[in-house]
């Protein structure tokens, strides 16, 4: 073997190690960003999550696009100004998606029984989306919070309806009227705590009638944007370099 074959052929090893390198870098980072914002999910959005019977039309609506919004504006920040990517929300919202699924599969329903239809998670995905394609095309954070934020906020309870929508059909069991999600909730008994026990449904803002979900996407939406601003500097922060000069040490 020449050489020059004996260079190319270790600059050719020296490339696959690097992109092997490289590989197991980004899977590291997306199992970090997994880890991380599965545990912020859970902790903030919680029991909202979890069971079809709290994924009511106030409360859910309210609280979930409001706690999910956070990491996929960090992330999109440091994407976009790192490398103008413009898919951080979608990296991020498929992250905690693909975890929430191995979390209900094997834990809710693989260890504790609970039925996949009762336990299984949020849709995220049309929010992000609509995050990512804001960024693309107007190149603006501050767009994309208003616009994007708000949009999030709006399309998460539309988003999860198809899935969402048999299990808020009413049913009649033992002379009460509620819905199917209800229903389960009282078959699949959890614990004793009165947030568990009682019928999440039932609390409505009366005061605007029965159209709650409206209301409460909207004023979700609104703070989805103060939080969206929020984690974009969160993870401008993260993402700054800092040089130190060696003669000033």
């Amino acid at each position: 073997m020449s050489a020059s074959q004996s260079a190319v052929r270790s600059r050719a090893e020296a490339v696959q190690v690097s992109r092997a390198l490289d590989w197991m870098i980004l899977f590291t980072l997306f199992t970090a960003v997994l880890g991380g914002y599965h545990i912020h999910y859970m902790l903030t959005g919680g029991d909202w999550d979890f069971w079809t019977d709290w994924k009511d039309r106030r409360l859910w609506v309210t609280v979930a696009p409001i706690v999910s919004i956070t990491f996929p504006a960090a992330v999109q920040s440091m994407l976009w100004y790192r490398y103008r990517l413009p898919f951080g929300a979608v990296v991020a919202v498929m992250a905690l998606m693909i975890g929430e699924w191995i979390n209900r599969y094997l834990n809710f329903w693989g260890w504790t029984y609970f039925p996949v239809n009762f336990v299984f998670p949020s849709n995220l995905v049309p929010g992000a989306i609509v995050l990512d394609v804001v960024l693309m095309l107007s190149g603006s954070f501050i767009l994309t919070a208003v616009v994007g934020g708000l949009a999030y906020g709006l399309l998460f309870y539309p988003g999860n309806w198809p899935i969402i929508a048999p299990l808020h059909v009413p049913v009649e069991y033992n002379g009460m009227m509620f819905t199917l999600a209800d229903l389960q909730g009282y078959h699949y008994v959890r614990t004793g705590t009165p947030e568990y026990i009682r019928m999440v449904e039932k609390g409505t803002l009366r005061t605007f009638g029965k159209d709650v979900a409206p209301v409460s996407a909207f004023f979700s939406g609104f703070v989805s944007i103060i939080i969206y601003f929020l984690w974009h500097y969160f993870g401008r922060w993260f993402n700054k370099t800092d040089f130190v000069d060696p003669a000033q040490i």
